[in-house]
């Protein structure tokens, strides 16, 4: 890879011991995916919560924290995903002092380095979106996807390391989304039933995502007749990119790439069809009508200040069934607005629990279901739904005002 006379000052060891590490990963990413050089980047978002990296990888955190200031702070504003404790409320969930214990540590690490701890996977929806053109370092799958699609920016899927990288540097290896030729389209469907809210769109995009089924394919999709809104695309991007491990998708006349087929070189492609057995097919797994629920959960998007609203409402003199649990994962930011506006009390006076910058499947889910004795979960988030199976619950999916009326029932209604 060809190195700039900075980058090459890094590795040299001349900007200290971190940035040293950080230009040594790069390089190693970089010559796996066949990078020529490196592309400035404006921002990182890691992926870092503690059941992810555990110990060893806050000790990394810690040694870095431990050099001098002017070699250990990042070079770019730096963001991060959701945490996997909530130290405002986490052994009533059953999760352990040991774990809480971890997570201050790599939050202590964290201010040190500079970087802010905003604890979020919709940070398109709340802290300064990436704009058309944008080169970004980004880390959660759905950040990624909005980003790329939505947002226009340009980012791959980077992994925690590779994000720290990239905060420390200020720029990461160039290749996969950063080229104009990843970008363009390379499977093509056309869709022959609407999506109406959230959870349709979420298992619209799963289906897709299961369709292309590789980082490589870029979907674009034709048929769309109004206009998702930022809820609505969060969702299914995030379901994409969980059942297709997709980067990047384009809507015909939507996404800023494609205002035509043939922007995206979509029209020298073979369409296929996405039907209403297709949906029925990929929701039928997720259907437990008439079966007690033991949690629901709303997360993976965590949940923006409409959706909080939304929430809310449906909870307005209501009151859970004693048999059942309730979480909402929501971003700090978020947080602070929704209870400022009485929109957390009335969630928690109908009794459930608002956590702050947390996701659901990211806080040691398998240890707090089996704490509490959760099996049954039902969700409106089709990833959540994909991803908890693997934890040893059997997941349920149904829209967000369903989700509340069986929580009221203590039954999937």
């Amino acid at each position: 890879m060809k190195l700039s006379p900075l980058e090459q000052a890094m590795l040299d060891g001349e900007m200290g011991a971190a940035r040293q590490w950080a230009v040594r990963h790069q390089l190693q990413v970089g010559r796996m995916f066949d990078a020529k050089d490196m592309v400035e980047v404006s921002q990182a978002h890691m992926m870092a919560d503690p059941e992810s990296i555990g110990v060893a990888g806050v000790a990394l955190f810690e040694a870095f924290a431990a050099l001098p200031e002017t070699e250990r702070r990042v070079h770019i504003p730096m963001i991060t995903d959701p945490r996997g404790v909530d130290l405002s409320y986490y052994q009533p969930l059953g999760q352990t002092e040991e774990m809480a214990d971890l997570e201050r540590r790599f939050v202590a690490a964290c201010l040190k380095l500079g970087i802010l701890l905003t604890d979020t996977c919709i940070n398109y929806q709340t802290i300064m979106p990436p704009v058309q053109g944008e080169n970004v370092a980004y880390g959660d799958t759905g950040v990624v996807i909005y980003s790329n699609s939505v947002c226009g920016a340009r980012s791959n899927f980077e992994g925690g390391p590779s994000a720290l990288a990239a905060g420390l540097t200020g720029r990461t290896p160039r290749y996969g989304l950063h080229l104009d030729q990843h970008r363009q389209a390379t499977c093509r469907f056309v869709i022959r039933q609407q999506p109406e809210g959230l959870t349709d769109g979420g298992v619209l995009g799963a289906v897709i995502g299961r369709k292309a089924g590789s980082y490589w394919e870029v979907p674009v999709i034709e048929g769309v007749e109004r206009v998702p809104n930022s809820d609505e695309i969060k969702h299914m991007g995030a379901a994409m990119a969980s059942y297709g491990s997709t980067p990047l998708f384009h809507i015909v006349g939507i996404t800023p790439e494609c205002q035509t087929l043939s922007d995206v070189s979509g029209d020298k492609l073979r369409s296929k069809e996405v039907t209403k057995s297709d949906i029925d097919e990929l929701r039928r797994p997720f259907g437990a009508k008439g079966e007690k629920v033991d949690v629901v959960v709303f997360a993976a998007p965590q949940l923006s200040l409409v959706e909080m609203q939304q929430v809310a409402n449906l909870c307005r003199g209501k009151t859970i069934h004693s048999g059942t649990d309730l979480l909402v994962c929501t971003p700090p930011s978020v947080y602070v607005d929704a209870e400022r506006m009485g929109l957390v009390d009335m969630i928690e006076t109908f009794g459930a629990k608002v956590l702050q910058g947390t996701c659901f499947y990211q806080q040691y889910a398998r240890e707090i279901g089996e704490a509490n004795g959760w099996k049954r979960l039902l969700s409106n988030s089709t990833k959540i739904v994909n991803i908890l199976g693997g934890y040893g619950y059997q997941p349920a999916l149904a829209s967000m005002e369903d989700c509340i009326a069986s929580a009221v029932a203590g039954e999937i209604i």
